[in-house]
């Protein structure tokens, strides 16, 4: 009995551990330094790039260089700002000049690849991808973007297998892309060390060395080393300023670490001036979970769910509105609706489990079931699958599988919202 019982009680103490722990990681001094002297050199050099590659396209004479650049910055300022209109006006120059140039030109369908990729169009991004190599790519190319499509499909074993193609511990692309599968095969360690290295052979290039290093940070936030965490999204930020990933992951940090809900909100509110995007606007209903105010919870899901629900954003948010619709919003047939496009969009350990968590919370039982023992059961999984898995499990009085879930999940805590740690902790305390 008392051997079974350590486990727990060292679990729950862990979870325990971020209401007990003195220690603030979020300096309020840096906040109001960092909001009080923002400056955006980026947004304004991006801008300059938009009006001189724009002048220079002539629409009576339909061009190949210049267009392709102003696809390319209209790209780079949808990334700074989050207007979704300029990666579909982005999407649309680089279709018009294929259109243009017979279809035998390899560039707008190589730049297509990654744009349709962000857009979360994964078989659209294998299509275009197919049309490049037969019209004929570069063998790094090649590489580089069949991992990229492959991985986010869920082909693992040929996305390694085009990684190794490209294979070099001084390429940043490499490093970078070791590193995301690194982190799918659960070794954070790895994963860690691999895009770290990137940082390192990013040069001089500052969007370069912010992507690498935030995304290590996002890395550390899953270890639960969250001082690491702070001090790589501070050098991001300090590196290039546009980005906001890092400035919300610092806001994140304030949430579930340091449960300061009201700097918390401050950074996010922040960032919504910053940018269109609807990111921020979710983080501000997860910062309100934590006082309990459920009117402003409910507000800003609701909020982030009629926004993302525009067709022009398709799926990229699926997870999250999954979250909402299963959560706040409490709409079990639109959260199996999303589920259920997402498994048409792409067939992932990660995206079964989300459509098995619909069906369970629709109250489909047998049919989540079978597809749990399909493609969810034994495959690796992030905190809030794992969160989601140990419910259904509890749901279907599996108590020991539910059980083991929820340890898992506790390993990943801070990827959870306040609420989600909050009832984690409840199940593992039962």
């Amino acid at each position: 009995m008392l051997k079974n019982l350590f486990p727990l009680m060292a679990i729950i103490a862990i979870l325990s551990s971020c209401n007990h722990d003195k220690k603030i990681i979020v300096e309020s001094a840096y906040i109001d330094s960092l909001i009080n002297n923002y400056t955006e050199p980026a947004v304004a050099a991006n801008a300059a790039d938009i009006k001189f590659w724009g002048s220079r396209i002539d629409t009576a004479h339909p061009g190949f260089t210049n267009e392709l650049k102003y696809s390319s910055m209209l790209a780079a300022r949808f990334a700074l700002k989050g207007d979704i209109h300029d990666l579909k006006s982005s999407d649309s120059i680089l279709k018009a000049i294929a259109k243009t140039f017979n279809y035998k030109e390899t560039a707008p369908y190589t730049a297509l690849v990654p744009r349709s990729i962000s857009q979360h169009k994964f078989n659209e991004a294998d299509t275009f991808l197919t049309k490049a190599k037969q019209i004929g790519i570069k063998p790094y190319d090649d590489g580089a973007y069949s991992f990229d499509v492959n991985f986010e499909l869920g082909r693992y074993l040929p996305a390694t297998q085009y990684l190794n193609k490209i294979k070099s511990n001084t390429d940043y692309g490499y490093e970078f892309r070791l590193s995301k599968l690194e982190h799918y095969k659960g070794n954070l360690d790895s994963a860690i060390k691999a895009m770290l290295n990137a940082s390192l052979l990013a040069g001089n290039n500052p969007t370069l060395i912010a992507a690498a290093l935030s995304n290590a940070a996002d890395l550390y936030v899953h270890e639960g080393k969250l001082d690491e965490a702070y001090q790589l999204y501070k050098k991001s930020v300090a590196a290039y300023s546009s980005d906001l990933h890092s400035i919300m992951g610092i806001g994140w940090i304030a949430l579930v670490h340091d449960r300061n809900d009201s700097l918390a909100r401050k950074i996010f509110l922040f960032v919504s001036t910053k940018t269109q995007a609807p990111d921020p606007i979710l983080k501000l209903s997860q910062a309100a979970e934590l006082n309990n105010d459920s009117a402003a919870v409910k507000k800003y899901a609701q909020q982030f769910a009629d926004i993302t629900g525009n067709p022009l954003y398709g799926t990229m948010y699926n997870k999250y509105l999954v979250e909402l619709y299963t959560g706040i919003l409490n709409d079990p047939a639109k959260a199996e609706a999303v589920a259920q496009s997402e498994i048409a969009n792409r067939q992932t350990p990660q995206t079964y489990a989300w459509y098995v968590w619909c069906l369970y919370f629709n109250n489909k039982k047998d049919e989540a079931y079978k597809l749990y023992e399909a493609h969810v059961s034994g495959k690796p999984l992030e905190g809030i699958e794992l969160y989601w898995m140990g419910k259904f499990m509890k749901g279907l009085g599996k108590g020991y599988n539910a059980h083991e879930f929820f340890k898992a999940a506790a390993k990943n805590k801070y990827d959870l919202s306040p609420s989600m740690m909050k009832d984690l902790q409840d199940n593992l305390e039962e």
